[in-house]
């Protein structure tokens, strides 16, 4: 049964580690990602306050927002993509793993250095055709048909997510071909498969969070007695 993944990245200003420039530059990036993640969620936000004031606006005073289903449209851009590259830091999105969790060494790392090659590829792709599709709607001065919002401004953040991507698969490349050159060198700035059990382990963290330690130290405690 294939596992999920998780993102290896520590902090690339520790010293003595091993890789200091792939850590240096996935710091960074990392920084980046986490920036447009947040700017991706305050859009969730500012849709929900929205709609909000659009329900009550509606039933209570007659008035509703104008232009709302324009708003609704440009900002599914902004949550969309611009968390596509901090997804693809933490290893979120879905893969096919059922054969990944099977191989092991070099075999492994070559399969996750060439599916990442392919990736690129494509994604560089996108991005020049997103960018045409950016500037086809730039030289015709194309808006929406409620309140006449541009439409650019959407349509430049897709090819910007995507070069975010782009760059976090060029450090994770690198860092599979690290790997496949030095297969008993730790990983870095790349996302590994967890086994079910793990997956369960890191979701148990994320909900309790620091509940998670007391509870650990303490079914390490019980153990330890017996």
């Amino acid at each position: 049964m294939p596992g999920s993944s998780t993102s290896i990245h520590p902090d690339p200003h520790t010293p003595h580690q091993d890789a200091p420039t792939l850590r240096l530059w996935d710091g960074w990036v990392a920084k980046i990602e986490d920036s447009f993640n947040a700017l991706a969620g305050l859009s969730i936000l500012f849709l929900i306050l929205l709609a909000v004031v659009q329900v009550v606006g509606r039933a209570v005073f007659n008035t509703p927002v104008p232009g709302f289903i324009d708003f609704v449209e440009q900002s599914m851009a902004l949550f969309a993509f611009l968390g596509i590259a901090y997804t693809q830091r933490l290893g979120g999105h879905i893969r096919m793993e059922l054969i990944l969790s099977g191989l092991s060494g070099r075999v492994l790392w070559f399969a996750e250095a060439f599916a990442t090659l392919l990736v690129l590829v494509l994604i560089a792709a996108l991005i020049n055709g997103s960018f045409d599709h950016f500037l086809r709607s730039w030289n015709l001065g194309d808006s929406t048909i409620d309140i006449r919002l541009p439409t650019w401004p959407s349509k430049l953040v897709v090819p910007i997510a995507l070069s975010l991507l782009w760059l976090r698969l060029i450090i994770q490349f690198a860092g599979y071909a690290r790997l496949l050159l030095a297969p008993d060198k730790a990983p870095v700035a790349v996302p590994l498969i967890e086994s079910v059990k793990e997956h369960a382990q890191h979701e148990i963290e994320d909900a309790l969070g620091d509940e998670t330690g007391d509870i650990s130290n303490k079914s390490q405690s019980r153990e330890n007695v017996q």
